[in-house]
């Protein structure tokens, strides 16, 4: 499989191509892509992100025509509908892991879907996805006499606030419980706000040092109480997951696929 990274000098695009190499001779990079201007341009992105040269030199914009079969984008949320776009265009299969895409981003990834194969997922880690399936498997035994928390904590430089990966969290609580995330939930509290409702999911939000993220769900009862937590330690996990859904992609039809479809979730 031919894999494209852009942003490929960002701290996921060096993951990324390590990710490629370390997958062995069934992956292999063969474009890496940067923003215009990047003082990485020019160099070997191999050298980048390992100290050991690939024969790929990073250009700017998107990668050529037919250069690669499937993209990996891990880049900014104003890049994601022109690089869906350009990948159409290519007739390359895609995947997404920008965080804080909203709805306009969403649905640019749904029409592309109609002609090329996209994975998009909050979260690529393998753990994160287990996680989402016993979250709702406890939710759905445990019932409505435990209270439903999201706490997730991130580096100081992480932009949106709730995680995408925390959010996911939530609709997968609400997918098993049969609440609305636009009413139930509770995303701060402060002052004179007062009793918890019994249909809130609450999402606090802590941000500072490397953090590169953990997740934790409480299921809150009387008497006792469940904690499921996931906790990142290196982003390589993520790139691990894109690299592994991107040689899912392979023979594919169009068609919008989550970690959950490449996992047989």
């Amino acid at each position: 499989m031919r894999i494209a990274i852009l942003g490929a000098d960002g701290r996921m695009g060096r993951a990324l191509v390590r990710a490629i190499v370390a997958a062995g001779p069934e992956a292999k990079l063969a474009a890496a892509t940067e923003r215009a201007g990047s003082p990485a341009l020019g160099q070997d992105a191999g050298t980048v992100a390992t100290g050991q040269p690939l024969g790929v030199a990073i250009t700017a914009g998107v990668p050529a025509t037919s250069a690669a079969d499937v993209w990996i984008d891990f880049t900014v949320p104003a890049a994601a509908i022109p690089y869906a776009e350009a990948a159409v265009a290519a007739n390359a299969a895609l995947v997404v892991g920008t965080t804080g895409l909203g709805d306009e981003h969403r649905a640019a990834l749904a029409v592309a879907a109609k002609k090329i194969p996209v994975v998009f997922s909050a979260n690529y880690s393998v753990g994160i996805n287990v996680m989402l399936k016993l979250i709702a498997d406890a939710a759905q035994t445990l019932g409505p006499a435990y209270d439903l928390e999201i706490v997730e904590t991130h580096h100081r430089l992480k932009r949106d606030a709730p995680s995408g990966t925390a959010l996911r969290l939530a609709e997968a609580l609400t997918e098993a419980t049969g609440r609305n995330l636009a009413t139930d939930a509770v995303y701060a509290r402060h002052g004179e706000v007062g009793a918890r409702t019994a249909k809130e999911i609450g999402m606090q939000t802590l941000r500072g040092g490397d953090v590169v993220g953990d997740h934790t769900v409480h299921f809150l009862g009387i008497g006792d109480r469940v904690e499921i937590t996931h906790r990142a330690s290196s982003r390589d996990t993520f790139a691990h997951g894109a690299v592994r859904a991107a040689l899912w992609l392979a023979g594919r039809p169009a068609g919008l696929y989550d970690m959950r479809s490449v996992l047989g979730l």
